[in-house]
C-alpha cells in the first residue's frame, strides 16, 4: 500500500475511534442519575425491579416500563406542582397522576436502573383535539416544552412517550400508542376520523436531565399571564382547575 494511502487509511481509522468515545461518552451519561432523573433514588431502583420482575431482555424490560408508567399514572396537565422537588421522577411515584415531563422522565430513571441508557427530549406541540378546556387556560392550542422519552435500543435513540393513558385516547378518539420494540412511539398525528392530532412544532433537542431553569423561562415566556406564577420556580404549586 502507497505511504499516502496508508496515512488516509491512518486518519479515517483514528477519526472512526475518535466518534466511536465520544458515542461511548454519550451512553455512558445517559446512564447516570440526575437531580429530576434521580434513577438512584430507592423507590425508581424498586419500581424498575418490580415492574420488570422476570423480564431479562432489554425491550421487553422497556415495554413492561412504557405499558406501566403509561396506565399507572393518568395524564394530568390541570393539575401542576412545578417546584423542583416534584419534578423529580421519584415523586412521581407518591401519586397516581403526572403530565409528559414527569411521566417520560420516570422511564429514563427506570431504563438507567435497569442499565439501559436514556435520555429527555422536549418540544413545542400543537394539540388540535379535547384541550379546548386547557386553551382557555393558556390562551393557545401550543404545549410548551412538552417531554418524551429518548431510549437507546438497536444502537439507536429510540423516542417513547408513555404519556396518554388508554382512557383518555378512547375519549380523545385516537389509538393508544403502543411500543413494538422496534420504532418510535411519541405521538398520534391523527385521530380516527382522519383528523389532525398533534403536530410538532419546536424541538429543543437531547438531555440528560431535565433543564430544569429552560422549561420553567420557555412556559414564562409562552404563557406570559402566567409568568408571575411560573418565575417564582421555587415551592410553585400551580393549580389549573
Amino acid at each position: 500500500m502507497p505511504n499516502f494511502q496508508k496515512s488516509l487509511y491512518t486518519f479515517a481509522s483514528l477519526k472512526r475511534q475518535h466518534y466511536m468515545n465520544q458515542r461511548l461518552t454519550e451512553i455512558e451519561e445517559a446512564l447516570l442519575p440526575g437531580e429530576f432523573l434521580n434513577s438512584d433514588h430507592q423507590s425508581v431502583i424498586d419500581y424498575a425491579k418490580e415492574t420488570t420482575s422476570g423480564v431479562k431482555d432489554p425491550i421487553e424490560q422497556i415495554q413492561a416500563l412504557f405499558l406501566d408508567i403509561r396506565e399507572r399514572f393518568r395524564y394530568d396537565p390541570y393539575n401542576l406542582n412545578l417546584n423542583r422537588e416534584a419534578v423529580k421522577s421519584s415523586h412521581l411515584l407518591t401519586r397516581n397522576h403526572g403530565y409528559c415531563i414527569e411521566k417520560s422522565g420516570l422511564l429514563v430513571s427506570t431504563a438507567r436502573v435497569l442499565g439501559i441508557p436514556g435520555r429527555m427530549a422536549f418540544a413545542n406541540v400543537k394539540n388540535h383535539i379535547g384541550t379546548a378546556k386547557l386553551e382557555a387556560i393558556l390562551k393557545t392550542n401550543l404545549l410548551v416544552f412538552h417531554g418524551y422519552a429518548e431510549i437507546y435500543l438497536h444502537d439507536r435513540w429510540i423516542k417513547l412517550a408513555p404519556i396518554f393513558n388508554k382512557s383518555l385516547c378512547e375519549k380523545l378518539n385516537v389509538d393508544t400508542l403502543e411500543f413494538d420494540g422496534e420504532n418510535d412511539a411519541v405521538f398520534q398525528e391523527f385521530d380516527h376520523s382522519g383528523g389532525q392530532f398533534m403536530e410538532y412544532i419546536h424541538e429543543y433537542g437531547s438531555f440528560n436531565d431535565v433543564p430544569y431553569e429552560m422549561f420553567i423561562g420557555e412556559l414564562a415566556k409562552h404563557y406570559p399571564h402566567l409568568a408571575h406564577h411560573l418565575l417564582k420556580m421555587e415551592d410553585l404549586n400551580l393549580q389549573i382547575t
